[in-house]
């Protein structure tokens, strides 16, 4: 009888699809499992691990991406490997990953948006926030797509914290933004930018909003912008008032007192003015080649059978001139190869992180999942970490029960043949800390924290320029102390 699942003779060999912070807390909650022997595996499309802490938080939120060093700590486990730049479906099947591992948690995230639903929603000038946060980000998916930014008003529809990003970065100056790590090519753009009144578009109440006080803050802070609240939008309903006295909740209490507040400003004349709207929604987008108009409908608020507030249009309208519209109203999973995939809700249907069979309800053997792709695009970085632990402790009740891949698996080294012969150029981790010291070298020569590749072949190219120089470097060193150990030429030997 051989060595059970998990010890050192018989590691226990788990791949994680997707590096971002999901994926990275169910590696570390792996690793921390005493007397479990574990060889963990990740891959990302990308050259680039981090997911959304490299391409979705703001540039100029770098504390946040601070979180990264957390994921160089997991990562240096001898028991980790990284492969980027290998897609699922592309250059590893779903087979392949079967017959090469115990188990699969899957950490994919939330690819794609949601939709308005509305006439003209793809006109020239419409835009999701998926697009423009990757483009400023500097995401590879998205460096092709140009914003034209010649128009003087601009509308973001959403309440959350995305919806703060975006009015923000369209609001800040440009020497606030060369600071960060912004995309070089978006920097441009902005900076001549003709944008100068921003509508940020909330279908709920000041009491319901979704972005944190963060957030809501920064806005009042931005040098050369006035922020715009009607005193009227922020006087809560007596629905609301009374929703609220039954659900104290810190952070939204202090986003009302920070509403009121801007609603009691007077504003400065500031060259940029950013407009807080609330129970608005759009309805159509006007306009034949381009956006010219937005128009939105008032809502109010009820209480819905289940107890919660929820809007309602009315027969009021309004029109707003404007040639840009951004959507920022939440992220959407996007299924993978031969994987089930629940389209109505955009995630992958499981039972506490293991994936459930649609056609018996049970769960797939050895399958799971973590992060956006298992509960939807809620929460911050941090909740991923209890959302991750959860799966994993399942994972683990299904290791002692003998309810995982029943398979031979393979040493490392067979399966990296198989990846050099589909993917030569896959990028190790090794790699990644190589390109993230020549972005953090490009930024030091402007005066930002780095200054990032936007392109993937652009990357690959200057990872092996500098892997070719090191190299010379090291042949040239070592031909030095070869010529020292044997002396100056001519001299005479000793005996």
């Amino acid at each position: 009888m051989g060595a059970p699942l998990g010890t050192p003779e018989h590691p226990l060999r788990v791949a994680v699809i997707g590096s971002g912070p999901s994926g990275f807390y169910a590696a570390e909650h792996l690793q921390e499992q005493e007397h479990l022997e574990v060889q963990i595996d990740m891959y990302d499309r990308l050259p680039t691990p981090f997911g959304l802490v490299r391409g979705g938080v703001a540039p100029d939120h770098q504390k946040i991406k601070s979180v990264t060093r957390v994921y160089d700590k997991i990562a240096a486990h001898p028991e980790f490997r990284f492969y980027g730049n290998v897609e699922m479906g592309r250059d590893v099947t779903h087979d392949d990953l079967q017959a090469y591992y115990h188990a699969i948690i899957y950490a994919v995230g939330a690819r794609t948006d949601r939709r308005m639903g509305i006439p003209r929603e793809y006109l020239p000038g419409s835009h999701s926030a998926t697009e423009f946060v990757g483009w400023y980000n500097a995401h590879p998916d998205f460096r092709h797509l140009h914003f034209d930014l010649q128009s003087e008003t601009a509308a973001v529809v959403g309440n959350g914290n995305v919806a703060m990003d975006l009015a923000r970065i369209l609001a800040s100056p440009k020497d606030v933004l060369a600071q960060t790590d912004i995309a070089e090519h978006a920097l441009e753009e902005l900076a001549a930018s003709r944008i100068r009144e921003i509508h940020v578009l909330g279908r709920r109440g000041p009491a319901q909003a979704a972005f944190t006080n963060k957030e809501l803050k920064e806005l009042g802070e931005l040098p050369g912008v006035d922020v715009i609240v009607d005193p009227a939008e922020v006087a809560l309903d007596p629905l609301s008032a009374g929703w609220v006295e039954r659900h104290p909740n810190r952070t939204r209490d202090r986003n009302l007192e920070i509403l009121r507040g801007f609603a009691g400003r007077e504003p400065t004349g500031a060259p940029v003015r950013i407009h807080l709207h609330f129970l608005v929604s759009p309805v159509e987008i006007i306009g034949s080649e381009r956006v010219e108009s937005l128009t939105i409908v008032h809502n109010e608020l009820y209480e819905s059978e289940d107890g919660s507030i929820r809007p309602r249009p009315t027969d009021r309208r309004t029109t707003l001139p404007l040639g840009l519209v951004f959507r920022a109203i939440g992220y959407q999973g996007v299924p993978l190869p031969g994987i089930p995939f629940d389209a109505m809700r955009g995630v992958i249907p499981n039972e506490r992180g293991r994936i459930s069979d649609p056609a018996g309800g049970g769960p797939v053997e050895g399958e799971y999942v973590v992060g956006w792709i298992k509960r939807g695009p809620q929460g911050i970085i941090g909740t991923n970490k209890p959302d991750s632990q959860e799966t994993v402790d399942m994972l683990l009740e299904d290791l002692h029960a003998g309810n995982l891949h029943k398979v031979e698996v393979p040493p490392r080294s067979v399966l990296e043949r198989l990846l050099a012969e589909r993917r030569r150029d896959f990028v190790s981790y090794e790699d990644w800390q190589l390109i993230d010291m020549l972005e953090r070298e490009r930024g030091e020569a402007q005066g930002a924290p780095r200054v990032k590749f936007a392109r993937v072949e652009e990357m690959l190219h200057a990872l092996q320029e500098r892997k070719r120089q090191a190299a010379q470097e090291a042949q040239a060193e070592a031909e030095a102390i070869q010529a020292a150990q044997a002396g100056p030429p001519g001299a005479a030997r000793a005996d």
